[in-house]
């Protein structure tokens, strides 16, 4: 199982561009990797560089990983329907903060948001996909493909994740254990399918480079 990247290079260099004539007007938001995003109502929030985690808990008090937000993907309480949602930065992380009013207000800036917003509605509807494989082996190799195809950094082994995510973050995105997905990265290491780099960050070695 091999996931395509569903970006679009034109487009989303569109939105770079509207997104930094805003930068010029308000400051943008640091938080540290690790902390917590407060999710304001009636605000969205937009991954200018970084990386954050977005999650929600059990009904038994489990972390469940809902997705990823970087670059130029929004995120916020307006998006979502989940209860107990919370969002924690994977990495230092820039952010901007929009009220909603000011995107229904600013045409150009409603349809590049319409656009990142179904970005972020196709990783869902992947993710939703992998919890349908039977094996966790499977499940992982998907949920990695997936992320290298949207924020792998291509080097000379194959592509690089610079997200750092833990075995047990990994497990609640895949509904599994913790050992589980130990084992199965010990597993895809020996196997070649994967390797760490010298930071011990993931590299995908079976994937195009470019």
């Amino acid at each position: 199982m091999v996931f395509t990247s569903p970006r679009a290079t034109g487009s989303s260099d569109g939105f770079r561009e509207l997104l930094e004539t805003s930068y010029q007007k308000r400051s943008l938001v640091h938080v540290s990797a690790g902390s917590g995003v407060p999710l304001l109502r009636d605000h969205v929030w937009l991954v200018v560089r970084g990386m954050v985690k977005l999650t929600a808990l059990t009904i038994h008090g489990d972390e469940l990983v809902l997705g990823l937000a970087g670059a130029n993907e929004p995120f916020g309480d307006p998006l979502v329907g989940v209860e107990a949602y919370s969002a924690v930065a994977l990495a230092d992380s820039d952010l901007l903060c929009l009220p909603v009013r000011e995107i229904h207000g600013d045409p150009a800036l409603a349809v590049a948001m319409l656009e990142a917003v179904s970005q972020r509605y196709r990783q869902s509807q992947s993710l939703l996909g992998l919890m349908g494989l039977r094996r966790v082996e499977e499940r992982l190799r998907g949920f990695l493909e997936l992320l290298a195809s949207e924020y792998g950094q291509p080097c000379a082994e194959g592509l690089r994740l610079n997200v750092r995510l833990t075995h047990q973050e990994l497990a609640s995105a895949l509904g599994t254990t913790r050992v589980t997905v130990t084992r199965v990265l010990g597993a895809l290491r020996e196997e070649g399918w994967l390797q760490l780099d010298g930071q011990r960050r993931l590299v995908l070695s079976h994937l195009p480079r470019s």
